[in-house]
């Protein structure tokens, strides 16, 4: 995007592009919705929604403050930071203030929230500090998507851990989305030294793996409340495993792009309505 002849870019918009807007508002629109799905009083809705938009700014600020000479060796122009709109000082004065701020709103919800929401924000900090570069980058999309659904039922009262058949749904749409969304940056990673576990793995058997994770994650929400499922439930996990099966054979016969991650997106708000439709069952 340019800017007019003589006019400075904002900062707090150049801030807001660097917060990667788009997975933050999606976490923290989940967030709520599995919120509202188990029945929290709607003070601790808004609050819940605060703090985790709040973490998520402040890992998207962070992760485009230490990529930032990657992003300008790599001339990225959809970056604010490497553009120069906006300092790597300001960004890491932003991303610490949304850091702290993310926790506090969650110490309000109760220490057994924030602890989770502390180990799920060190998870996402620490891929962008170098986990991102091995082949264990994985591992914190795992940790931080796995807790997702515990800091919804942690912030209930009487706060409680969630199921763990939704652990391993939010594990493994974590695991998907890692897998897809670097695809389209595969080349200018590898050359700026970026070989995270996708990089390894190449293309094809990430997205092969994504939609596996997918369909993993669609089985879990199923079956795993015990109760025979509804037919929205039955009717949303076809859609799910559709959606996976279609990935699976297209990434088998052509490279795989940033389409995989649209259908990796669109598989994940569906497992999300799935997950929402279990309601109080979320909690262990």
């Amino acid at each position: 995007m340019s800017t007019a002849p003589g006019r400075q870019p904002s900062v707090i918009g150049a801030l807001w592009r660097s917060t990667h807007p788009g997975p933050s508002v999606v976490v923290t629109t989940v967030a709520v919705v599995l919120g509202l799905a188990t029945g929290l009083e709607p003070w601790r809705i808004v609050v819940l929604g605060l703090a985790i938009l709040a973490g998520q700014l402040s890992v998207g600020i962070s992760n485009d403050a230490i990529d930032a000479p990657r992003d300008i060796a790599n001339a990225r122009r959809d970056k604010p930071i490497a553009r120069g709109d906006v300092s790597v000082r300001v960004a890491w004065a932003a991303a610490s203030v949304c850091l702290v701020v993310g926790l506090a709103l969650s110490l309000v919800l109760g220490w057994r929230m924030a602890l989770a929401h502390l180990v799920a924000l060190a998870s996402a900090w620490a891929y962008n500090a170098g986990l991102k570069k091995t082949a264990l980058s994985v591992v914190p999309f795992v940790v931080s998507f796995g807790l997702l659904p515990s800091l919804v039922t942690l912030s209930a009262q009487p706060p409680a851990l969630a199921a763990g058949w939704a652990w391993v749904a939010g594990a493994a749409l974590g695991v998907a989305i890692h897998l897809t969304n670097v695809l389209p940056d595969l080349e200018d990673d590898a050359r700026t030294g970026v070989r995270g576990l996708p990089h390894r793995l190449g293309g094809r058997i990430s997205a092969v793996l994504a939609a596996s994770a997918l369909a993993i994650g669609a089985v879990a929400v199923l079956i795993g409340p015990g109760a025979a499922p509804s037919a929205l439930a039955i009717t949303v996990f076809a859609a799910i495993v559709l959606i996976a099966v279609t990935g699976l054979v297209l990434a088998l016969a052509r490279p795989p792009g940033r389409w995989v991650f649209r259908l990796v997106m669109l598989a994940a708000l569906l497992l999300c309505v799935q997950l929402a439709a279990t309601g109080q069952a979320l909690a262990a």
